[in-house]
């Protein structure tokens, strides 16, 4: 073996064949030049250290690849049972002997710089073919790890971009690279090095923003995970975590099937699946999934299930009997342990709610259903209550809205359940009656704009036949017997109507104007009273109710002369007088409130709120209002305490149970209104 300073001399010119030693390949070449020593690739006639052993199959990195190719060398007639060494080789350690050379060409890192000696270390990969142009068929990759042609390259950690063999020659059936790509195929070392790295690295700042609680922000990053690995079951996973703390649990149950379809065996996810159907008041789907979680289940997400199941259960079985109430309770209890997305139940709520006489609150919680996600295969599978589970939504829907006088939506929706489910008996005898309602309510309307009294009131009679607790059909009727004379009949009407709708404020004030009529005028005053708290600003209302309690008094003997409705802020001067007006509230109104506003005429900010006060005299006309200026009227001030305007007190038969200085038009109001009812 040649010394290390014969070694750096400079390489003499000569042919491969005399640095190797004449090997002759088995096969016939079809090329009539063998590469040189300067070809990025050797041509493997490279020469295998002494005392290697002689295998078909070598290993690399603990892994065994098998070749069938077999290199033949032929001994010169002068050197016996051995191959003299090259005396005037600088890289060649070593000749062979005739062996079989098997496997793939490693490439280490001094590889690229002098292929010849790649070949002489014995780092061999991928099959040779048996010809005499011999290339590698296999990836030559840095890590020293055997990867066939056709694999993905996994978890690799080079760092270079310069690549071996690149360009346009074709140096073998596969890919030679180092941090790019050439040739025929897999994916570059480096690239999917980075690209891996930036998936894990886009998913821990995800990790971190969810562990703060910013849920948008994580799942920002897991979706540009997912965007970077699409099949990335974590991923999905984790994005699918992101959007349940979004409160977005049907997507969340989405990322999980997703999930699940690239690992079906990721237990997190069907722990994570059994909470998310148990949200959805899914019980069965929790089940399911919560066995496949892990065994034994986890005893915390038994319980909660178990919990639901049985309230869910005890809901199905008040509502079978007409016991409303405690349907109520049981769904409320389901929600409360557990179930607080499940549409379902909140609809069992507002059904329940609606029996109970209370449809606002009906309507009210159905308004929380609308931002559930309804469409979903899982979730149309799933039965409640008998019914298909977006079916038995609409169906409540068309009964709230039929009871609220919202007849074409609630057509609607009986439809759209009808096409869901159209083999529930009881989803097709809510559609004919609401089809029948909405039939006879438009003949009785053109009855009654008509001037067919009679007629109407016959068609709005079939109308109640098919819905007996229409609260609607009854208020109409009783309007087309208001136009007959049949008053007591017409309240009759009323009253059914605000047994099952309390709060209908076209029925209280038809029977309060029929109360009138029959000179009922506490009743009457009584329902007044009612609408003056329903609608606050309807003039109109108020000055029905002034006139209704002025005869009231009239029918029991009582002075009125003194009694007005409306008018302008009055001013007051002295104390005498103030004290009169803020302590008999009969003299000047009814409510007994009175609203002094204490003022300054140099002073701009009571010229500002000024018109704002003569606005809400008109509107709250049983307020008695009053003026006040501290500069002409100082006793009045002074016995008042008043130093800053504008200043604002109210009183209430005569004692103060309010004071504000330099209140906003919003507060005024809200405290006019608050001590005026």
């Amino acid at each position: 073996m040649s010394d290390p300073d014969h070694r750096r001399k400079a390489r003499p010119t000569m042919d491969l064949d005399l640095l190797i030693g004449r090997l002759e390949v088995t096969a016939d070449k079809p090329d009539s030049k063998e590469p040189g020593l300067g070809s990025p690739v050797s041509p493997l006639m490279g020469q295998i250290p002494e005392g290697s052993a002689s295998s078909s199959t070598t290993s690399s990195s603990g892994s065994s690849v098998t070749g069938k190719s077999t290199l033949s060398v032929k001994k010169p007639s002068d050197s016996g049972d051995s191959l003299k060494k090259p005396t005037d080789s600088g890289d060649s350690e070593s000749v062979c002997t005739k062996r079989q050379v098997t496997g793939n060409i490693l490439c280490s890192p001094d590889s690229r710089r002098n292929p010849v000696k790649a070949a002489a270390t014995g780092l061999v990969v991928g099959q040779i073919p048996a010809t005499g142009n011999v290339l590698p068929s296999g990836n030559i990759v840095p890590s020293g790890k055997v990867q066939p042609s056709s694999g993905k390259l996994q978890n690799l950690r080079g760092s270079r971009s310069d690549v071996l063999g690149s360009g346009t020659g074709n140096y073998g059936h596969g890919s030679v690279v180092r941090g790019g790509r050439a040739g025929g195929g897999g994916e570059t070392m480096a690239g999917a090095s980075g690209h891996i790295n930036n998936v894990e690295e886009v998913k821990r700042k995800g990790n971190e923003e969810y562990r703060k609680g910013n849920m948008e922000r994580a799942l920002v990053h897991y979706e540009r995970a997912i965007a970077m690995a699409p099949e990335n079951a974590a991923c999905h996973g984790n994005r699918a975590a992101a959007l349940a703390g979004l409160g977005r649990v049907w997507e969340a149950v989405r990322e999980c099937e997703e999930a699940l379809r690239i690992d079906p065996t990721y237990l997190r996810v069907h722990q994570r699946l059994a909470s998310l159907h148990l949200r959805l008041g899914q019980v069965e789907n929790a089940w399911k999934h919560l066995c496949l979680a892990g065994n034994p289940p986890d005893s915390n997400e038994l319980r909660r299930i178990q919990t639901v199941e049985r309230h869910v259960n005890q809901c199905a079985d008040a509502r079978k009997v007409g016991d409303w109430k405690s349907a109520l309770r049981e769904g409320d209890a389901a929600i409360a342990a557990g179930a607080e997305s499940c549409p379902q139940l909140f609809a069992c709520r507002a059904e329940a709610l609606l029996m109970l006489h209370r449809p606002e609150e009906a309507d009210a919680a159905l308004s929380s259903v609308q931002n559930f996600e309804l469409s979903s295969t899982s979730l149309s599978l799933t039965k409640f209550f008998g019914m298909n589970g977006n079916s038995y939504l609409f169906f409540v829907r068309s009964q709230v809205d039929m009871t609220l006088g919202r007849f074409d939506q609630a057509v609607s929706a009986i439809e759209r359940a009808s096409q869901i489910d159209p083999r529930s008996s009881e989803i097709a005898a809510m559609a004919n009656r609401a089809r029948n309602v909405v039939r006879v309510r438009a003949k009785g309307n053109d009855l009654f704009n008509m001037g067919k009294f009679i007629e109407a009131c016959v068609a709005y009679g079939e109308g109640l036949e098919c819905d007996p607790s229409n609260p609607l059909l009854y208020c109409n009727r009783a309007a087309c017997r208001a136009k007959l004379g049949q008053w007591e009949r017409a309240i009759e009407d009323c009253n059914q109507a605000l047994r099952f709708r309390p709060k209908y404020t076209k029925a209280i004030l038809r029977r309060a104007t029929y109360n009138g009529e029959l000179e009922k005028w506490a009743e009457a005053v009584r329902d007044y009273e009612i609408l003056r708290k329903e609608l606050p600003g309807d003039s109109s209302v108020a000055e029905a109710l002034f006139h209704a309690q002025v005869a009231l008094k009239k029918s029991r003997g009582e002075d009125v002369h003194n009694m007005k409705f409306g008018g302008e802020v009055e001013a007051v001067s002295g104390r005498e007088q103030f004290r009169a007006a803020i302590s008999l509230p009969d003299l000047n109104r009814i409510s007994g409130v009175s609203v002094v506003h204490f003022k300054a005429s140099s002073n701009y900010q009571c010229e500002q709120i000024s018109p704002f006060v003569d606005a809400l005299c008109e509107r709250y006309p049983f307020v008695n209002f009053l003026k006040v200026d501290i500069n002409e009227s100082p006793a009045v001030a002074n016995a008042e305490n008043v130093r800053i305007v504008p200043t604002f007190k109210i009183y209430k038969n005569g004692c103060r149970v309010k004071e504000m200085i330099c209140p906003t038009e919003q507060v005024l109001e809200y405290s006019v209104r608050h001590y005026s009812l």
